[in-house]
């Protein structure tokens, strides 16, 4: 599949080509499965805004036990309800996996890391993930860098597999060495991550996508795949947020078209992607973001290929968890029962 290319400095399109063989076998072609339908969305041309998605017939393009949410939406619910009641709720819409956006509970009153996990077990779910902070300037502060022995500690005391931060590698500033100074970092907390037997990952939003500030050419998400080990370091992708960042920024400062397809990245690299979260938005050109998000299945993403499209890689069916979310839902309670009835309704068209 021609694309164009992403960067023109040599040693970072070096490793980027060395990571991306390392997906092929994984995940055949990028050109192969996404088809035809990945012309248009390469080129950054906008799904029509209103239209949806056919349904197919086939099987559901979720698999089996794999449909998340992450906490965050429900922030609102656990602090008032607790974790118990929004648990019951959860499991009644068909949930399967949950993604903490922290531990405690607000006004529900304390709980122990063993009660916690305990509540989830007992409400037949499973805790995929956490989000913790990368860094802070305060010592004693609750995240990677200031303490990672704590955070990892915490993660194994829950029975994790993932630990991760959705803190995007600003720490140095929006240089290329910046970044890889961060990706430094992120391999050593994947390497510690991986001695508990869990895997470390980054959480994107759009600004990922953006352009070195020394290296305009330079495409700061493509440092960070290069840079990092993908023994190490996984991606959780905000499929919403990556879209909005192909709005935002497919072209390079100077004006040049640097078009990029999101489900492109995951296909060239899918063991990199164990974690996705499902957000969706209307197509709106006039907003920053060129979407407004709104509840899963209410816009204008195209779910049914992108999550097919994944399914389709060796072992997408059985390596990829999707967590529902959205920032600031009208009722948290609705959006996760609209959005678990939307996914578990699409179907693949050829099965």
């Amino acid at each position: 599949m021609p694309r164009t290319p992403r960067t023109t400095d040599p040693e970072l399109a070096r490793k980027l080509s060395r990571r991306n063989m390392l997906g092929v076998a994984a995940g055949a072609t990028a050109a192969a499965l996404l088809g035809g339908a990945t012309t248009a969305s390469a080129a950054g041309t906008a799904p029509v805004p209103g239209t949806a998605p056919a349904a197919g017939r086939g099987r559901p393009v979720l698999p089996p036990g794999r449909l998340g949410i992450q906490l965050y939406s429900l922030r609102d619910k656990v602090s008032t309800l607790g974790f118990a009641r929004v648990f019951e709720e959860l499991r009644r819409f068909g949930y399967d996996e949950v993604e903490y956006a922290g531990y405690s509970q607000g006004s529900a009153g304390p709980l122990t890391l063993a009660q916690l996990r305990r509540l989830t077990r007992d409400h037949g779910l499973r805790a995929i993930g956490s989000h913790v902070g990368y860094y802070s300037d305060d010592p004693g502060a609750y995240t990677f860098a200031q303490n990672l022995t704590k955070v990892l500690d915490d993660a194994q005391a829950l029975g994790l597999k993932h630990i991760g931060t959705a803190s995007g590698p600003w720490r140095y500033g929006a240089t290329v060495d910046g970044w890889k100074r961060c990706a430094e970092e992120f391999n050593h907390y994947g390497a510690e991550a991986r001695k508990r037997g869990m895997k470390f990952y980054q959480h994107n939003h759009a600004e990922e996508f953006s352009f070195a500030t020394d290296r305009p050419d330079v495409r700061l998400y493509d440092v960070l795949l290069a840079e990092t080990d993908p023994g190490l370091v996984y991606l959780e992708m905000d499929i919403y947020w990556a879209y909005a960042g192909r709005f935002r920024f497919g072209r390079r400062p100077d004006g040049t078209p640097a078009p990029f397809d999101p489900l492109a990245y995951v296909l060239e690299q899918p063991d990199r992607y164990p974690l996705f979260h499902v957000k969706d938005g209307e197509r709106d050109d006039t907003a920053r973001d060129g979407y407004r998000m709104v509840d899963v299945g209410d816009g204008d993403i195209d779910y049914q290929r992108f999550i097919s499209a994944v399914g389709r890689t060796h072992g997408g069916r059985r390596d990829h968890h999707w967590q529902a979310e959205h920032d600031n839902p009208a009722e948290s309670l609705t959006f996760a029962r609209k959005a678990a009835s939307h996914l578990r309704s699409l179907r693949e068209k050829d099965c």
